[in-house]
């Protein structure tokens, strides 16, 4: 048995790390400890409620026109595989350091302050946007259907900008109303977002069923289109890997499954949210990685089944863009399953709102806690055991964006910030596997450190295919990140300050 005591803060400048036993210590503090109540299957819940979203019903259908063709199946499988080797690195620091913040938390016990600001102050951007946005969309869905009842929204309250004032009430209500269930408590977050995937699945599983009944084998052939060079992008919308290298993505074809793999991916953006609720869960070393590797797992086989369905009911080059599996059975004659699909869409988005805002108020929560953030906010409700105050700072800043918000492209924001964050885990794993080889470790990565480096190297290649203008909006976040820390977080941080 090792003898090795655990070390203190290493380091005083601004690669100091916090001690693994000294995250969890900070839990058991009454004023700013979160309530323990989700099981393995609450987390499962949650990962299943942020990844299924609307992607499921449009991107496969896009992705299949455009760029894979039938083997759109493929890309899934492939961007399956990157998540999962990033999920197996989550699965191991959530199991080691159940404590709430994700990446952030991750990234203090082994990179160091900065690079945990970096990816904390990173990922409170990401998600607050991400929140924002699908709240919109979730609004578009909510008028559509609205419209189709006769009922409409007073000028000026539906969302549109064309040159005048424009608020999104449906927007703005919605994240309000998700803000005070998640300061309610975690239990009931967790119930009402069973109610909404079980609806989700029911939509997606009917879909699939009865979809299945409409394929036709020849809209399969071929299955892997001959390969097409790809056009019509230039100076920043372009991606990054064209402007660096004058390497150009292909559609269709061997590569055109990979570049493909590089758009589906974002289908999957979600289950590393399952890690942010690690110090809200009962058994979190048992049950973290379970969540995280079985919501993955179910969304998988879900995004492959509809793909297959999507491409068998239309051929690839037939499907429209704006509503590919919604048109293909108005396409077969059957109306009545496109409007259970924008049901579906509109339900889903309701869950996948809500945990982007869960995720961003647990990683705010946790620098708050650190110090590097005020510490006021991280204080937790006496009665309900959630993080109150930044839960509602954070919710009615989103619910104000979502209201005049209409700029879906920052949508890219999120991506390249998730990313980001998986290469930072991966990382990690392989030095606190040098540095704290004697830490109890419930789920271990295999393979380290070839699992986490390839991890690495696949989020890399999907960073360099997101366009140029991401990267620049990416970069100045991050300088303005770095002006916060060295104006206020370094110098209140209580690591630092200890």
């Amino acid at each position: 048995m090792s003898t090795q005591q655990a070390p203190g803060p290493a380091g005083n400048g601004v690669f100091r790390t916090k001690n693994i036993e000294q995250s969890i210590r900070d839990t058991e503090d009454p004023e700013h400890a979160l309530r323990k109540s989700l099981s393995a299957l609450d987390l499962t819940v949650f990962g299943v409620g942020v990844i299924i979203g609307t992607g499921i019903f449009v991107l496969t259908g896009v992705v299949a026109r455009q760029t894979a063709g039938p083997a759109t199946a493929l890309a899934f499988v492939v961007a399956g595989v990157v998540c999962a080797l990033a999920a197996l690195c989550y699965a191991e620091f959530a199991s080691t350091v159940p404590v709430a913040g994700s990446a952030y938390t991750f990234s203090y016990a082994s990179l160091g302050e900065l690079p945990a600001w970096i990816i904390g102050w990173d990922l409170v951007l990401e998600l607050a946007l991400g929140c924002a946005v699908v709240a919109v969309g979730w609004s578009g869905y909510v008028r559509s259907l609205m419209g189709n009842a006769g009922i409409s929204m007073p000028d000026g309250l539906d969302g549109t900008h064309d040159g005048h004032f424009g608020f999104d009430l449906l927007a703005f209500l919605l994240v309000l109303v998700l803000t005070a269930i998640l300061v309610v408590g975690m239990k009931l977050s967790s119930r009402i977002t069973s109610v909404i995937v079980g609806i989700k699945l029911t939509v997606v599983l009917l879909v699939v069923i009865v979809g299945a009944f409409f394929i036709k084998s020849a809209n399969y052939h071929p299955f892997v289109p001959p390969s097409e060079p790809r056009t019509g992008e230039s100076g920043l919308s372009a991606p990054i890997i064209q402007l660096m290298a004058g390497f150009t993505p292909s559609d269709f074809g061997v590569m055109g499954i990979f570049t493909a793999a590089a758009v589906v991916f974002f289908a999957f953006i979600g289950f590393d949210i399952v890690a942010t609720a690690a110090e809200e869960t009962v058994h979190p070393q048992r049950d973290v990685p379970r969540g995280i590797l079985g919501s993955l797992l179910i969304c998988t086989v879900l995004y492959v089944a509809v793909s297959l369905v999507v491409t068998g009911m239309q051929h690839y080059t037939e499907l429209t863009v704006d509503a590919p599996l919604a048109d293909a059975f108005k396409a077969v004659g059957h109306p009545f399953w496109a409007g259970l699909i924008s049901f579906g869409a509109a339900v889903g988005l309701t869950s996948v709102c809500m945990i982007l805002l869960l995720g961003q108020t647990r990683v705010f929560f946790a620098m708050s806690r650190d110090g590097l953030l005020p510490r006021t906010f991280s204080r937790v409700h006496p009665k309900f055991g959630t993080p109150y105050r930044s839960t509602l700072l954070l919710g009615l800043v989103v619910a104000v964006v979502a209201g005049f918000t209409s700029i879906e492209e920052l949508a890219e924001l999120v991506n390249i910030g998730t990313l980001f964050a998986f290469v930072v885990v991966a990382l990690g794993v392989i030095i606190l596997r040098r540095t704290r080889p004697d830490l109890p470790r419930a789920f271990r990565t295999p393979l380290v450190p070839y699992v986490p480096a390839a991890s690495v190297l696949a989020s890399v290649w999907l960073m360099l295919n997101l366009p140029a203008e991401t990267w620049l909006r990416f970069g100045v976040w991050m300088v303005l990140g770095f002006v916060v820390y060295f104006v206020y977080g370094r110098s209140h941080s209580r690591l630092g300050r200890s």
